[in-house]
């Protein structure tokens, strides 16, 4: 198609080292390019979907399977965990041995694996088969954004490619809940995985009629020894937050953090002294870059664990049906899609370390009216909430991604594009993580149980808010009332201060990007 319009040397001179800026050849995308990314969007959709349809059928798999609440949050973080942990691997591999073959090697294993997750009789295998999902799900995403690079070489074009790309990733975000309350309304919980087959058939079929393949000319050799290290520092650092939670600091929590730690020094290091790095930590050096990577990872913590705690408080305190709970935050989904495609003419206009902060500071004043109407017995302020969240969140995505894949040289974008989505997967991790841990270990400190509970339903009441909704359907009304009371209190006071945290995140990312966005990857090409 386009691959031959512009060579590597050159578009990587003028978006690393500038030393003389020369115009991007523009060379505009036929129709059959605009198939293609409607195509490429398909297991975007489906991943992002995946991140958060969970949350949505979590109290049908709690009251199936009844896992603890450890278990609870792993059966939600194994899959983006893995992800997370494969995704600058398999943006190598894809560079290595072909983009598009890495896609339909990960859409068939992805199609295969979903099968067996829902039919998984136990809370251990469904973990096992989410975080087998995460590895072949590493292998789509790094490959979706690269080949839009390959598809589109006209630079407005590109952009408003990447555009719908992540209006894609946050409309499936932002349609999790929907679809799952969808499905949970008329099958049974394992019906949310199963929508990954009808998605990647077409896929399977239709990218090797319209997408050419791509590769890095000069490829690195596939480094095992950094792939255990990105996995053995993310591994343990998540475990060691929910240890924290669920034990407090007396547990190995604070060992398995600094193992973490070690570990992900070690791999920087690694990173720093090979020729051909898996991860090329030298981009972060690049304000733009690095700062675009951070406002990805703090945005998608914010939007992850809001979703995690409002899908249960929607179903299991306000009563609403799945499908019910889906439609009170379609508003918010349309908001975010759409701000995702207005951001791009006032990209154009607004510089990022302007832009992005405006938005992200609009996200933060969601997380505001949770904490001031969390227990206000409304689901209108979780409908303005979401909305708020959804503008902010799908206007800095939109701008920190472009500036994240022109950041990079055409032979790399395979590793820059993972690097995003590690930012993407990661944040979805530590969003259940972070906040689902201290949101989990409040409501655990907070409820207070009626004294005629037997130990077996007091352990099951303490451990989620699932468990307490299932206990009580055993109880007489009057103790079964004052243990939902005392159980929805307990958690929309934890919700509180979740959106505390969520709001610092969103300061937080926003100073990040008022700082580091200062060098617009559009000044160099003028």
């Amino acid at each position: 198609m386009t691959e031959n319009t512009q060579t590597p040397n050159h578009a990587g001179t003028t978006r690393l080292a500038d030393p003389a800026p020369v115009p991007e050849p523009r060379t505009r995308a036929p129709r059959r390019a605009w198939i293609a990314l409607a195509v490429l969007m398909l297991p975007v959709l489906l991943v992002s979907i995946d991140n958060t349809v969970l949350s949505f059928a979590l109290p049908e798999i709690s009251r199936a399977l009844e896992p603890t609440a450890a278990q609870q949050l792993w059966i939600i973080d194994a899959y983006p965990l893995v992800l997370a942990g494969l995704l600058v691997a398999m943006g190598s591999a894809g560079d290595r041995w072909g983009r598009r073959r890495m896609l339909l090697i990960g859409s068939v294993g992805f199609a295969v694996v979903s099968i067996a997750a829902a039919f998984a009789p136990t809370a251990e295998a469904l973990i096992a088969a989410r975080a087998a999902l995460g590895f072949f799900g590493a292998m789509l995403m790094p490959s979706t954004l690269s080949l839009l690079r390959t598809v589109f070489t006209d630079r407005e074009q590109r952009r408003l490619a990447i555009a719908i790309w992540a209006s894609g990733f946050a409309a499936g975000s932002a349609l999790g809940p929907l679809v799952g309350g969808l499905l949970l309304e008329h099958f049974a919980w394992g019906s949310v995985f199963l929508l990954a087959v009808p998605v990647l058939v077409p896929l399977i079929v239709l990218v090797p009629l319209l997408i050419p393949e791509s590769r890095d000319p000069q490829p690195g050799r596939i480094d095992v020894v950094s792939i255990v290290l990105s996995l053995a520092a993310m591994v343990p650092i998540v475990f060691g937050i929910k240890s924290i939670a669920t034990d407090g600091l007396g547990g190995i929590g604070i060992q398995a953090i600094l193992f973490g730690l070690f570990c992900a020094i070690w791999f920087v290091r690694r990173q720093l002294r090979s020729e051909t790095p898996m991860l090329d930590v030298r981009l972060f050096a690049q304000g733009s870059f690095g700062g675009a990577v951070l406002v990805n990872l703090f945005s998608v913590i914010a939007l992850v664990g809001f979703l995690y705690f409002v899908s249960q408080h929607l179903q299991l305190i306000a009563g609403l049906s799945p499908v019910a709970a889906g439609i009170a935050l379609l508003p918010g989904l349309v908001a975010m899609i759409i701000m995702g495609l207005a951001v791009v003419p006032i990209a154009r206009r607004v510089r990022p370390r302007v832009l992005v902060p405006v938005a992200l500071a609009l996200s933060a004043g969601g997380y505001l009216v949770i904490a001031f109407f969390a227990d206000s017995g409304s689901i209108a302020p979780i409908v303005v909430a979401f909305v708020m969240l959804g503008v902010g969140i799908g206007a800095a995505e939109t701008v920190s991604n472009e500036l994240i894949l022109s950041s990079a040289p055409p032979a790399k974008v395979g590793a820059a594009s993972a690097v995003s989505e590690t930012a993407y997967e990661l944040g979805a991790v530590l969003g259940t993580a972070v906040l689902g841990s201290i949101l989990a270990a409040h409501y655990r400190s907070a409820i207070v149980l009626p004294a005629s509970l037997t130990a077996d339903q007091a352990d099951a009441a303490r451990e989620t808010l699932a468990g307490a909704s299932t206990v009580a359907e055993s109880l007489p009304t009057e103790i079964a009332d004052r243990l939902l009371a005392s159980a929805a209190h307990a958690f929309d006071s934890g919700v509180v201060l979740t959106s505390l945290i969520g709001v610092g995140l969103m300061v937080g990312a926003a100073v990040i990007a008022a700082i580091t966005l200062r060098n617009p990857v559009e000044s160099r090409e003028h």
